[in-house]
């Protein structure tokens, strides 16, 4: 345990910190699992609808720090590549090239 008025102090933040990023990561994988939950059952609309919400997520808990940035491009290109398995080509968007 410490014993400097700062590192207490730094301790105290070190817990409040871990909370904050407890829940936020909480929420995360709560949105991932519906996510994939969708993706098991084969139910490309409702995973594409859910999508975009959950990259949303990924980048909040990136821009606070509850996660790392390579660990949320990771997870983002990985939700997108299994909606892209399930779905059918032709039902992708495509985006016009110029």
């Amino acid at each position: 345990m410490a014993n400097h008025k700062s590192a207490l102090k730094e301790h105290r933040r070190a817990q409040a910190r871990r909370l904050r990023h407890r829940h936020h990561r909480a929420r995360l994988r709560s949105a991932v699992k519906r996510y994939r939950q969708a993706i098991s059952e084969g139910d490309a609309d409702t995973a594409r609808s859910l999508l975009s919400p959950t990259i949303s997520l990924v980048d909040r808990t990136v821009k606070l720090n509850a996660l790392s940035g390579n660990t949320g491009d990771r997870t983002k290109s990985r939700l997108t590549r299994a909606l892209n398995r399930i779905e059918p080509t032709s039902a992708r968007t495509s985006i016009a090239t110029f």
